[in-house]
């Protein structure tokens, strides 16, 4: 039992709750014969556990005890381990030291007699030295030719030459003109001969890239006055290959990443000599290349492709090389680019302006020839004003109007070639105008987008477009165009405005030209809406005019007063109106758009509300009357709903319910009148309203009027 309590305890986690339930649930089940719940059992079994548990704690306990006397015994044992560990650690820390101080002993001993044997065998060899240059100086002395040595014919002993005629020439210096001239013109002649093998050899080795022997060269030439030679052979044989056929500049950086590795190997001062390297590379490579890519401005828009494409490049590249320049030569490769292309920068404008000026003005001729139209001076405005007037005032139509077939001389595509050319021109502009010029330039590239965009275009069809509108309260459904000269006119303002926010305003914010651009842009924008307006609104006149004339003509009295009794349905002058209006409305929410759709909607449904009422002022209404009158209405306000405007709803609510006051009963006009929607009328329309009945006369003086014609 206690091994069966032990494995219970060793269990994780631990509860004392389950173990007691553990040992009831037991218990119980050896006690399962028995019908009743026997308490004495259970005090039984848990005094007996008590007794087991108290016993399995006094061997637990009792192996405790033993566990850590054995733990106490083998700490006892390892601490007496290190201590004597300790000890032999000390002991050899200090024949350690003993032995530095030995070694150090014999190191100053061993360097003292480095130094007095340096000491006694320095002037030795100075003097041995010193006595070979007297040697080889005597040859130079004596009279006649030079008596060669092998040291200077020997190629094997190349370094050893240099070095012995590189200290004669020094020492030559400082001979007297005089008597030694003749000597010291020989010692010249063979320092310029030796530094010139020197080179032929540097070069050599540099064919073969043995860079342990071109650095060895490099350090022994460093001594001469011909160095730089050396450097500038170095630089001329490693730009002999062809820089990556006939783009240079594919192989121009990886070029001098390779050489640039070469370079700090062999020379003493890499930097001085790479800067030399990409110098030489700026002002002959890449400045002979741009001359021969720019030397014919025949057709200045390659010319100017050109000239951007090879300074965006340079741009780029000097970006690129700017690791291997010092940093004294910060600026050097940005004023090197601008030597290159000084004298193409200087012009640039011009021709860009006039480039732009040529393409735009092409692009214009192009689409009006393709369109056989020719363009003429739009200045109809006031022969059209006096055409109005003579119509309104005499009622004669004499305007004769040219719609030119439906064409609107308003191409999207003609605009976004211009557009194109005009964002390709400032992409240029910005690049190669400096910051002091590039506002105005970009100001003036923008004007002349305008110019043929704007006015030469969009302003000229805006002119035909106006022209085009029929007039008012003509007999013949007006034919309109000037929706799609609206929706299209729409599309080349939102174009323009998208190249002006990206190309054109970056050029001149924070500069005193944006005030400038900001006011040339609003002045022509105001021109722009005003004829928007203009035409919108000769085109509204024009439909309710039609619409005016037509119910006059059309619209029979019978409709609304018949004789006998009629089927109540719409008149036939309604629904031709109505199948005329949908397709006007569909049209000016296909071509107009933003807050002006909602606008143009509803002073369209104002105006037609306007007619339609006075329309039914001019008319009488009988019962069966009053009924093809609501019917009428009916038939509007469904039109209306597609304008999506709440005030031409309302207007047109109020209008069916003022024909109701036709249709129904005297005694309940009253009731009608002081409903919601006529309640807040002035009493003055209702009247006019009732006074249309035919039964007005009869119900006049009777009571069902009073407080509504008093």
């Amino acid at each position: 039992m206690l091994s069966q309590y032990m494995e219970e305890f060793e269990q994780e986690p631990f509860e004392v709750g389950e173990f007691i339930e553990r040992l009831t649930w037991r218990t119980n089940n050896e006690l399962q014969n028995s019908e009743d719940f026997n308490p004495g059992a259970l005090h039984d079994t848990f005094i007996q556990t008590i007794k087991d548990l108290k016993i399995l704690q006094e061997k637990q306990q009792s192996k405790c005890e033993r566990l850590e006397e054995s733990l106490r015994q083998e700490q006892d044992s390892h601490a007496e381990k290190v201590t004597k560990l300790q000890e032999r650690h000390q002991t050899a820390i200090d024949w350690f030291g003993q032995l530095d101080e030995k070694i150090n002993s014999v190191a100053d001993k061993i360097m003292h007699l480095g130094e007095q044997l340096e000491n006694v065998n320095t002037p030795r060899s100075r003097s041995v030295e010193a006595q070979k240059l007297l040697s080889y100086m005597s040859e130079f002395l004596m009279a006649g030719p030079v008596i060669v040595n092998d040291i200077f014919t020997d190629p094997q002993r190349l370094n050893e030459s240099a070095d012995v005629i590189q200290k004669l020439y020094a020492i030559s210096q400082d001979l007297p003109p005089g008597n030694f001239a003749e000597s010291k013109r020989k010692i010249e002649k063979k320092y310029d001969e030796v530094e010139r093998r020197l080179i032929e050899e540097f070069a050599t080795a540099q064919k073969c890239e043995d860079i342990e022997r071109m650095k060895s060269l490099a350090q022994i030439l460093s001594q001469f006055k011909g160095y730089t030679q050396c450097v500038d052979a170095y630089i001329e044989q490693s730009q002999m290959q062809p820089y990556s056929g006939k783009d240079i500049f594919v192989g121009i950086v990886p070029m001098c990443k390779h050489h640039y590795d070469i370079i700090k190997k062999v020379f003493a001062n890499p930097q001085q000599v790479m800067s030399k390297f990409i110098l030489n590379i700026y002002q002959l490579k890449l400045h002979q290349y741009a001359m021969t890519k720019l030397e014919d401005k025949k057709d200045e828009e390659k010319y100017l492709r050109t000239l951007y494409e090879l300074y965006s490049r340079t741009l780029k590249l000097s970006s690129d090389l700017q690791v291997y320049m010092s940093t004294i030569d910060d600026d050097l490769l940005q004023k090197l680019t601008q030597q290159i292309f000084m004298k193409n920068l200087a012009g640039y404008a011009e021709i860009e302006m006039r480039c732009l000026t040529a393409k735009c003005s092409s692009e214009l001729e192009k689409f009006y020839a393709s369109k056989k139209h020719q363009k003429t001076q739009t200045t109809k405005g006031f022969r059209r004003n006096m055409e109005v007037l003579i119509a309104t005032k005499a009622n004669i139509n004499i305007a004769v109007i040219e719609d030119y077939g439906g064409e609107t001389f308003l191409s999207e595509e003609l605009a976004i070639n211009m557009l194109q050319e005009a964002k390709a021109c400032l992409k240029r502009c910005r690049l190669l105008s400096n910051e002091t010029e590039l506002p105005g330039n970009a100001i003036k590239l923008n004007d002349i987008l305008l110019r043929f965009l704007m006015h030469e275009h969009v302003d000229y069809a805006l002119e035909l477009g106006l022209q085009a509108v029929p007039l008012a309260e003509g007999k013949v459904f007006p034919q309109l165009y000037f929706f799609d000269v609206v929706q299209k006119t729409n599309i080349i303002v939102h174009l323009l405005d998208k190249l002006c926010n990206t190309s054109v305003i970056p050029c001149v914010s924070n500069t005193p030209k944006y005030s400038d651009y900001v006011f040339k842009k609003r002045i022509l924008m105001e021109q722009i809406e005003t004829k928007l307006d203009q035409g919108l609104d000769r085109s509204i006149s024009a439909v309710i005019g039609w619409v005016k004339v037509y119910l006059q003509y059309e619209q029979k009295k019978t409709d609304y007063k018949p004789e006998t009794d009629v089927d109540t349905i719409s008149s036939a002058a309604c629904l031709q109106v109505v199948q005329n209006l949908q397709p006007v409305i569909v049209q000016i929410k296909k071509c107009v758009d933003g807050e002006n759709l909602q606008n143009v909607l509803t002073e369209f449904g104002t105006r037609l509300h306007r007619i339609i009422y006075d329309h039914l002022q001019t008319m009488q209404f009988n019962t069966a009357g009053a009924m093809c009158a609501i019917c009428d209405v009916n038939e509007y306000r469904k039109c209306i709903r597609d304008l999506d405007s709440p005030l031409v709803t309302q207007l047109f609510d109020i209008l069916h319910a003022l024909c109701n006051l036709l249709l129904v009963k005297p005694q309940n006009l009253q009731e009608v009148c002081t409903g919601d929607t006529l309640n807040y009328l002035d009493k003055s329309v209702v009247r006019q309203f009732i006074q249309l009945r035919t039964d007005f006369r009869i119900i006049k003086n009777t009571n069902y009027l009073k407080g509504i014609i008093e």
